[in-house]
């Protein structure tokens, strides 16, 4: 390592031992020293004061990250799935709400890019799909625009299990979007919201099928950001409810064709493995303060060790166990995410997702049993970092709740068999 990189951490996952490739291992770089030398000691105050961390998605967008899975043809970065995955694991180590919120905003460009180009499309739709996304894309590149996500309802819809409540209607020039979303990340602060919702049809049952994914300008006319946020974890994330009544949306605004959202979600399920990073980056943060913190290495404490201790080693020695567990678990799946998975590897992303929102946690907890009383203090990360953990299990699509059913039930059959 040079010289002039010898204060930052240590990669999450070394590029040479993981073989990265040189690529993934620029981005995931340049994503940690930001962290480190910005994100880092702002979390604390975005948590605090449950507020949105406006300065940090400045400093991506002039660092290139807000475009990282843009195509470098439109401007961006040109990372893929694992690229970015390894580099929000980072953002994650050094602030949870801004990299869960990145999640979002990259979402955006990650299912209309790499995950879309993987899709059947017919030459037309195509057509369409490049001429939408290359507006959208620029936005991003040349302005720093933000896109949310929001994709709870409140009901069944965001497991997958029924359309999306929140409706649009044909008109003249696109359509007339209403409804809500609850837990809408970066309300009130993205420049656009990515809504899913089902186009209504005249005569036709609402269906999965008819899923629309639009760009709703923040400022429309009928869209309200509502309700108080003052949550457990995730502060930052500013998860307010969006309400649309009776929002124009230009056809334009479609951030992928009718239909293509469907195809995404049946065929590219490792899509939504995203919201795990921020967790992978939470565990390595809260083994890192463990072991400074016990070779009395951490700023603005006393430089007294305890790491003479047998229970204090023990206990380093079971959170590198479970750290060094989901972190091989999880490489593997982001490693093998594609079009039309197998049933081995679709089972992989759910026990992954359910092992890293969990086991995050734990590290967490034996993090703060481990350090003991200071850790309590809002001055020093692990009663956050123990805070934002235990919120991931808790996040739709792939709650771990979710994950538990799916990995029972698909374990047992195979597609098409019942017991009837």
């Amino acid at each position: 390592m040079a010289e002039a990189e010898s204060t930052y951490d240590m990669p999450i996952f070394d590029p040479v031992a993981w073989r990265l490739t040189d690529h993934e291992a620029e981005l995931a770089g340049r994503a940690r020293k930001l962290g480190a030398d910005k994100f880092a000691d702002r979390a604390e105050t975005w948590d605090r004061e449950a507020i949105f961390p406006t300065a940090n998605y400045k400093d991506m967008h002039d660092a290139g990250l807000l475009a990282i899975c843009i195509p470098q043809d439109h401007g961006g970065e040109g990372g893929g799935f694992r690229a970015y995955c390894l580099a929000a694991a980072e953002i994650g180590r050094y602030c949870g709400a801004t990299a869960l919120t990145w999640n979002m905003h990259v979402c955006s460009t990650l299912w209309t890019g790499t995950l879309a180009d993987d899709l059947e499309m017919s030459d037309d739709v195509r057509a369409q799909h490049a001429d939408g996304r290359a507006r959208h894309y620029a936005r991003i590149v040349k302005d720093g625009a933000v896109y949310s996500q929001p994709f709870s309802e409140g009901g069944a819809a965001a497991a997958g299990f029924k359309p999306f409540s929140t409706e649009a209607r044909s008109t003249d020039g696109g359509y007339i979007v209403s409804g809500k979303k609850i837990f809408a990340s970066l309300a009130g602060h993205a420049d656009y919201y990515g809504v899913l919702c089902t186009h209504i049809k005249e005569g036709k049952k609402p269906s999965q099928r008819d899923t629309l994914y639009l760009a709703i300008p923040a400022d429309a006319k009928g869209v309200k950001v509502v309700g108080d946020w003052d949550p457990l974890g995730m502060r930052g994330t500013v998860s307010r409810t969006l309400i649309f009544e009776d929002v124009f949306v230009d056809a334009a605004e479609e951030l992928m064709p009718q239909g293509v959202y469907f195809k995404a979600a049946s065929y590219w399920p490792h899509m939504f493995l995203t919201l795990s990073p921020s967790y992978m980056g939470m565990a390595q943060a809260a083994y890192d303060f463990t072991v400074k913190y016990l070779r009395g290495e951490v700023p603005g404490t006393p430089p007294v060790k305890r790491r003479m201790y047998p229970t204090k080693q023990i206990a380093v020695a079971e959170m590198r166990i479970k750290l060094e567990t989901i972190k091989a678990l999880w490489f593997q799946a982001i490693s093998e995410a594609r079009y039309n998975p197998s049933k081995d590897q679709l089972l992989r992303a759910y026990s992954t997702n359910h092992m890293v929102m969990e086991t995050a946690n734990e590290i967490c907890r034996l993090a703060i049993r481990t350090c003991g009383g200071q850790s309590m203090l809002k001055s020093l990360p692990l009663e956050r970092l123990y805070r934002d953990s235990r919120c991931g299990s808790l996040m739709l699509p792939w709650t771990a709740e979710l994950c538990l059913d799916r990995i029972g039930r698909e374990a047992l059959y195979e597609t098409g068999e019942s017991d009837d």
